[in-house]
């Protein structure tokens, strides 16, 4: 007896010749059913309730951060300012972190686990722009003083 998988065309030759209702082009055309393609897992996507803290979290920290900035209301106003920029910031970490869950990625970086590199200019970019905002905040927020 032979280690191995077992070849039944092997043993029957005629076997393969008896395929049914296939000719030699191919499947009989009346015979051949419409396929359908047909996604087992839903689309991920983020949803109202993941969506909805994230929103209302950045609203109520870029309100207390406009606001004192805006209006300067005395001695609290540049605590409070900086108060409502760290709650923006933290809303919008916590909305790439669930946007990143669901797979989505920023514009010009590869998508988490394709392997590929990011190109450094695109992650230079993202880096000056958010250097540039923090450093416009905090000099707004150091001349109320």
């Amino acid at each position: 007896m032979e280690a191995g998988p077992r070849d039944t065309g092997h043993d029957a030759p005629d076997a393969l010749h008896d395929a049914g209702s296939l000719s030699p082009d191919g499947p009989d055309e009346l015979d051949v059913t419409p396929e359908v393609e047909v996604e087992l897992r839903p689309a991920r996507r983020l949803r109202i309730w993941q969506l909805a803290p994230i929103v209302m979290l950045a609203t109520v920290g870029s309100l207390m951060f406009a606001f004192p900035l805006a209006f300067e209301f005395g001695d609290g106003g540049a605590v409070v300012a900086m108060l409502g920029l760290l709650i923006s910031c933290c809303a919008a970490g916590w909305g790439m972190m669930a946007a990143r869950r669901v797979g989505y990625t920023w514009p010009g970086l590869p998508q988490r686990g394709s392997g590929e590199r990011a190109d450094w200019r695109v992650i230079a970019l993202y880096v000056a722009v958010c250097a540039a905002l923090v450093a416009l905040s905090v000099w707004r927020v150091a001349r109320l003083r």
